[in-house]
């Protein structure tokens, strides 16, 4: 890097005063970037690739740089110096209290839970930065609220007087009542929407008016128009936009667009999909080179800039989806009908043709805007069986090449130091009345794995495309874990009996996960990882895919549910406007990420509790296998895997003994008994209590039982 850039300058004859000033200007851009945290010189010296020769006045030049008021120096790490005066921004609440403050310049900010000053999910405030930068980044305080994002909020009544009710708002926590004045008599348990009249009222309570009745708290047929109330999802598409939808009718020609319909393509889709998105097909030549065509819905063709569906598309920016139903970003005549790859019917795509040498690398590729027609619809499942021989096919070929160009693809990205996870997925099934009746693991086996490759692939392609052609793009970026934070889980994989070096490399990392492949301690490992990275999102600076292992990559495979995937499509060919703010787009489709995954995980977590609740009531008895998953000084943190529910154990509930933690291997140890209890280890559970409005649960620790219960 700059040790790159100074030695040609040295074979040039270039002068001192020249290297120090692109040495202040490299210096000032890299600490000025997104993805910069707080270093020490020497941290510095490493990140630039400094050379031994002039590592002497690169901290001359660090120095000056300091003089000038250009840096600052905290606790012996360089970092720029925050100017006098308030930052405003909009701030996001995590379900633990905290917040972050996203500003328009410069890193988030963090906001303790004691500094939030009535602050709530989506308000516009104003913020003082402290001087010192902690191990979460720059944290400041809410000094005021600019703009409320709401005047109405979701609650739910906990306790009642004679003149009034005390409600629960899941936005503002536990510590933050609501006191309701209702027109109509009210009963613990309901769910209603109040309209806030004073958001400060008399012992800090705040004060609201119902306005709506949505139900009671028994009921789960209401727990989606719960969450879309509580989230303010928008709900319903405007009779303009659905008259736009409905004014392309219901069939398809390929005029005008490179012709595809002979083609041998199929999608496969989960069981409950309804919008397929993308299709596939692949063949191989005599040379044993691989030709994939990954074809994505043309939404685009559809959705224009500026008209009714625009409009309602960014409102929402993503398709929301709870158990047994979905809030589309689109009306259904687009999601479910013109623009879903159903088979045996023309549709319009934008197809990414890549041809593949036999080793995996990339010969070639194109984009074109293409009519296919799906030759079969399948479901995982049913692609699964066709590949093991359980059911037979005109398609298995097709499958089967499907695999093999996975297989290469997957080692290609196994040797740029991508992790592979192959984690299953729980998901929970309802009935119409929104009834829980089961979990359903879902093991990410190669049909998921071939379809995801495919997806990334595309993606990869459409971002470098874009950028070569020299265009403003949103990209799906994600930042390197904190150094704490990566210390943190090799910590943790170390109390697991793995062994992880001091200073872990990706490869590491890799081999890592190569090693606990088969092992039963997989998913702790794999979520442990996970919750030590940063969160992806959109943005229209290039930061990398730290996941992926890529330098460029954006989403484009999903514009039926996406909308920075049909910003993408209008991109590709040229229909953006140039007076778009990719930068707004970017913000607004990775809030609203957010709060649709903050709205889908309420409902799962209600539907599991719900479940959980049949079984409760069918014998209150039950012990449960549980796994420890996290041990703190006061409570170990586990898992059941009956109902995919976490739950957590005072030290005073574990056992008639006095446990004492250790620090460093994460566990509590018996002082009479020596009996331990540590990451990782099983222990059974009784299930004691549930509270639908909390969203918690109450455990007691059992012995083990001689046939523990089975999902």
């Amino acid at each position: 890097m700059i040790g790159d850039m100074t030695s040609k300058k040295r074979k040039r004859g270039g002068s001192k005063p020249k290297l120090t000033s692109n040495l202040q200007k490299t210096i000032i851009q890299y600490i000025q970037g997104r993805r910069y945290n707080p270093s020490t010189l020497s941290e510095l010296t490493r990140s630039l690739d400094i050379p031994d020769v002039h590592q002497r006045l690169f901290k001359e030049v660090l120095t000056e740089l300091v003089d000038q008021g250009e840096l600052a120096i905290q606790m012996g790490k360089y970092q720029l110096p925050h100017a006098p005066g308030l930052v405003s921004g909009t701030i996001s609440i995590h379900p633990k209290g905290f917040g972050f403050v996203r500003c328009p310049e410069g890193p988030d900010v963090f906001i303790p839970r004691h500094a939030l000053k009535d602050a709530v999910d989506g308000d516009e405030v104003e913020i003082e930065v402290n001087p010192v930068v902690s191990a979460k980044g720059p944290e400041g305080e809410v000094v005021a609220i600019l703009k409320r994002s709401r005047t109405h909020l979701a609650c739910i009544v906990v306790h009642k007087t004679a003149h009034h009710a005390v409600a629960y708002a899941p936005l503002l926590g536990i510590d933050k009542p609501v006191k309701v004045t209702s027109k109509q008599p009210l009963q613990e348990g309901d769910r209603i929407i109040c309209h806030i009249a004073d958001w400060h009222g008399k012992d800090d309570i705040v004060v609201g008016e119902m306005t709506r009745l949505i139900g009671h708290i028994t009921d789960p047929s209401i727990d989606v128009q719960a969450a879309i109330e509580e989230f303010e999802l928008p709900d319903g598409f405007s009779k303009e936009a659905i008259q736009e939808a409905k004014s392309y009718g219901k069939k398809v020609t390929a005029a005008g667009r490179v012709d595809l319909t002979d083609w041998e393509v199929v999608t496969i889709d989960p069981d409950t999909a309804k919008d397929y998105d993308d299709a596939i097909s692949v063949t191989r030549d005599a040379r044993g080179h691989f030709f994939l065509g990954v074809h994505i819905a043309d939404v685009s063709h559809y959705v224009k800039p500026g008209t009714h569906l625009d409009k309602e598309a960014y409102l929402r920016c993503n398709s929301t989806y709870f158990p047994g139903t979905c809030v589309p970003m689109l009306p259904e005549e687009l999601s479910n009908e013109l623009c879903s790859l159903k088979p045996n019917v023309v549709r319009l795509t934008q197809s990414v043709l890549a041809e593949y040498s036999p080793t995996g690398e990339l010969v070639h590729y194109e984009i074109k805007r293409t009519a296919i027609r799906s030759q079969k619809r399948f479901t995982y499942k049913e692609a699964l069986q066709v590949l093991e021989g359980k059911k037979k096919s005109p398609h298995h070929a097709l499958l089967q090449r499907m695999v093999d160009l996975c297989q290469l693809l997957k080692k290609k990205r196994f040797e740029r130091g991508s992790i592979d996870f192959s984690m299953p997925d729980d998901v929970i099934l309802v009935d119409k009345k929104g009834v829980p009746q089961k979990i359903e693991r879902v093991e990410y086996d190669i049909t998921h794995q071939m379809i995801e490759e495919f997806a990334l692939i595309a993606n990869e392609i459409a971002a470098k495309h874009l950028a070569k052609q020299g265009k403003q793009l949103i990209y799906r970026v994600h930042e390197e874990p904190s150094n704490e934070n990566f210390q943190d889980f090799a910590a943790f994989a170390r109390v697991l009996g793995f062994h992880v070096p001091a200073n872990p490399t990706r490869h590491d990392i890799q081999a890592l996960f190569q090693e606990a492949k088969n092992s039963p301690l997989i998913e702790q490992l794999s979520i442990s990882f996970i919750r030590s990275m940063k969160l992806a999102s959109y943005s229209p600076e290039n930061l990398g895919h730290y996941g992926l292992a890529l330098d460029y990559y954006c989403h484009f495979t999903s514009p039926i549910r996406r909308y920075t995937d049909l910003i993408i499509q209008r991109l590709l060919f040229d229909e953006l406007p140039e007076d778009t703010d990719v930068e707004a787009v970017a913000l607004a489709c990775s809030q609203k990420e957010r709060v649709s995954f903050k709205a889908e995980s309420s409902v799962v977590t209600l539907k599991k509790l719900r479940l959980a609740a049949t079984y409760f009531a069918d014998d209150a008895s039950r012990i449960y296998r549980a796994i420890v998953t996290k041990v703190k000084p006061f409570a170990l943190f586990f898992e059941v895997p009956m109902f995919d529910l976490e739950g957590s154990l005072h030290i005073s509930k574990i056992g008639n003994d006095y446990f004492e933690y250790n620090p460093t291997k994460m566990c509590f140890r018996g002082s009479r008994t020596g009996k331990m209890y540590g990451v990782g280890q099983e222990i059974f559970v009784r299930l004691d209590d549930i509270d639908y409005i909390l969203l918690q649960t109450e455990w007691s620790m059992a012995a083990p039982p001689s046939t523990p219960a089975k999902r």
